[in-house]
């Protein structure tokens, strides 16, 4: 995977940019943004228009769309195989959370070897720990790995029960919620993005499909608990790609901000299952199956996917473009491969058809954009 580094000037105008663009803790724009006051702009106006400055999401980039769009479609496949994988792991120890810890545990462990062997990725852990200092980039936004840690232990908990198309499904409602409103606010590093009509219905709709497949469930033999829970880390799941992406322009480095994301996880989990375990017991015995221990290095490949595409797709495309991976996969698992006695209905299936349906008209840019900003001054930010 190519670690491009972010050239001088590169960041949205301040028209342009969402609340959390060049924003540090403190809630105010920081030294260095590129970013412009009115009042420096009107003075520094020259007699002559320099060319419109680009939004970040419009920049020049080395990844067309619909590729960052199709990388995101195979990490949501990726998702899929993952949660079945941790929910056969969890269900084989008896313990979601020893299960969750495992998969994580092996994720940050590959990333640490990765590291050591890539000269950029550890280039990128200064270049963070410099944005922190800075005020360039919040601490908080470093937490990405605590909304994993609880996906990751909700495939354990959930997924091995009630099947893994129903448990994708309801993370899709999550996700689409939490696309909607962090491309909002502008908390991803493309900055804010307008919720156009097809978005709109794209999200609509995806929220429908979820709305149909549950309606079969509900008073079916799956818990509603366990269908529930899913929905909460499909919401922390968008939060965690937005966060993740803006760590990842501040190392230019996919490796370095996969890295933070799996070391924060792995702490959260590891500090569940010790204090679980102290109070039920430790398991007695692990699974031989070595397949079942590939859950780490699974989710390495699709957090660093999502890292590197959120800035050129933003969230909520993101998001919606992994449910179309994601149902698909889940839907050939179930078929091909079922776990237990849930069987995958009508309702399941044509969910998963209507969220498909969502994804595309999200992604489709029906019109021309007529996005444009002011003409940046000297000195400021430039395109």
């Amino acid at each position: 995977m190519t670690e491009d580094a972010q050239t001088p000037g590169s960041a949205a105008s301040a028209d342009a940019a969402g609340p959390f663009d060049g924003v540090g803790s403190t809630g105010a724009p920081t030294p260095g943004d590129g970013t412009t006051t009115h009042e420096q702009a009107t003075h520094a106006q020259p007699t002559h228009v320099e060319p419109a400055h680009r939004h970040a999401h419009l920049e020049p980039r080395t990844m067309p769309a619909w590729i960052a769009i199709a990388l995101a479609a195979i990490g949501g496949a990726l998702t899929a195989v993952q949660s079945r994988v941790n929910g056969q792991l969890s269900a084989s120890i008896g313990d979601p959370y020893t299960a969750a810890a495992i998969s994580f545990g092996s994720g940050f462990a590959i990333l640490l070897v990765a590291l050591a062997l890539w000269k950029p990725g550890r280039a990128g852990v200064v270049g963070i720990v410099s944005e922190v200092r800075a005020g360039r980039l919040s601490w908080w936004m470093l937490l990405g790995g605590v909304a994993g840690a609880w996906f990751v232990a909700t495939q354990g908990l959930s997924a091995g029960v009630i099947g893994v198309a129903l448990f994708t499904v309801s993370i899709v409602a999550g996700q689409t919620v939490g696309g909607v409103v962090f491309d909002l606010v502008g908390l991803g590093p493309a900055g804010r993005r307008p919720l156009t009509a097809t978005r709109a219905i794209g999200a609509v709709l995806a929220l429908e499909a979820v709305t149909w497949t549950l309606s079969s469930e509900l008073g079916g033999a799956a818990p509603v608990l366990l269908v529930l829970l899913p929905l909460t880390a499909g919401f922390g799941s968008a939060w965690q790609q937005a966060v993740n992406g803006r760590v990842r322009v501040a190392a230019s480095s996919a490796l370095t901000s996969t890295l933070v994301n799996f070391a924060v996880g792995t702490t959260v989990l590891v500090i569940v299952m010790v204090v679980h375990s102290s109070i039920v017991g430790w398991p007695t015995e692990l699974p031989a199956e070595a397949w079942l221990y590939t859950g780490g290095m699974i989710g390495c490949v699709f957090i660093a996917v999502q890292a590197v595409v959120v800035r050129i797709i933003g969230v909520l495309v993101l998001a919606l473009a992994g449910v179309a991976g994601q149902l698909t996969a889940a839907l050939a698992l179930d078929l091909l491969v079922p776990v237990g006695d849930q069987a995958v209905d009508v309702a399941t299936i044509g969910g998963a058809a209507l969220a498909l349906i969502a994804v595309v008209i999200a992604s489709t840019r029906w019109t021309r954009s007529r996005h444009s900003a002011r003409p940046a001054a000297p000195g400021g930010s430039g395109s």
